[in-house]
Parts: structure tokens; C-alpha cells; sequence
């Protein structure tokens, strides 16, 4: 199973490949669906859209694992992330991918069985278990990794995920 990992954002979103096969995950690739900070914000939409239209249609997933919104203070912030999550969720939808939402504790939780590890343990995780030679860079992808092997760990156990194939036309 190909599962495409997803850390949504307005500037920068990463994104990760990983093949399941049995309890053995395999790295793709992984990498970064970068906007101009000055681009008007429908620009910079069209651009995260153009970017995971190429990536589904380049590496074929299976499913797309994305983190959920986590609300802070900057309102503003959390409303761009919830545009760019939705052109992301809009583009697997149009091609027929499955889409699962995982929250930051659930990602946690499945990377390093402590649901509030710190970014550095997450990342060490991820290095670990896809049995890279160093921590992927930028921060962005490696969360992407973190996202993807969530989503094998609970696509297997069938747990904590929102599931939106039965709304896909």
C-alpha cells in the first residue's frame, strides 16, 4: 500500500511517500509544496493545488493521510491551513484517494507511543523507523513521514481515523 503523508500549510506543505508492505515501510521520497509569502492568497491556493495534483498523479497512493487543524491563538493562521487542507483533501478527492485525518496527539501517539513527545523525538522516530541515514529536512516533511506512518500503523489496527471514501463521487 502507497500512502501519501500530508502536513498542511500556506507557505510550505510537506509531504511524504511511503510504501506498506506487511510491517516493512519503505520511503519514496518526500519534500515540500512551497508558495511566495508575497502572492495574493488565491494564488498561493492555486499553487498548493497544482502541486498535489502533480504529486497524486507521480506517485499513485493509495491513500493521503493529513494532520488535522490544531488551533492557536493567530486566527488568521488557522483559517489559511484550513484553505490549503481543503484544496489538498479537494485534489485526492478528485482523483478518487481516500483521505484520513489524524490529529498532532495521534500522530505522536502512533510515531512514538507518547501522544505529547516533542518535535525532536517525533523526528528521531520517523529517522528510525524508515531507517533513514539522517532526519528529513525541511521540518515540514518530516512531519509529512510522521503523518504517513500514522496512517499505516492505524489503517492496520483501524482506529482514530475519519475516513471520506463514502463521500467521494
Amino acid at each position: 500500500m502507497r500512502i501519501l503523508g500530508i502536513d498542511p500549510g500556506t507557505g510550505i506543505t510537506g509531504w511524504g511517500v511511503i510504501e506498506k508492505n506487511y510491517n516493512q515501510l519503505t520511503v519514496i521520497d518526500y519534500g515540500c509544496i512551497r508558495t511566495e509569502a508575497n502572492s495574493l492568497n488565491q494564488k498561493r491556493l492555486c499553487d498548493i493545488y497544482d502541486g498535489i495534483s502533480l504529486l497524486l498523479r507521480e506517485y499513485q497512493p493509495d491513500e493521503m493521510a493529513i494532520e488535522e487543524l490544531f488551533y492557536n491563538r493567530n486566527t488568521t493562521t488557522v483559517i489559511s491551513v484550513g484553505q490549503a487542507r481543503g484544496v489538498l483533501i479537494l485534489a485526492a478527492a478528485q482523483q478518487g484517494i481516500p483521505v484520513y485525518e489524524y490529529t498532532p496527539l495521534q500522530i505522536k501517539q502512533a510515531v512514538t507511543g507518547y501522544g505529547r513527545a516533542e518535535k525532536k523525538q517525533v523526528q528521531y522516530m520517523v529517522t528510525n523507523l524508515l531507517k533513514l541515514q539522517a532526519v528529513p529536512r525541511p521540518d515540514d516533511a518530516a512531519d509529512a513521514l510522521a503523518v504517513a506512518v500514522c496512517h499505516s500503523n492505524w489503517q492496520q489496527a483501524n482506529l482514530w481515523q475519519k475516513d471520506t471514501t463514502g463521500n467521494l463521487v
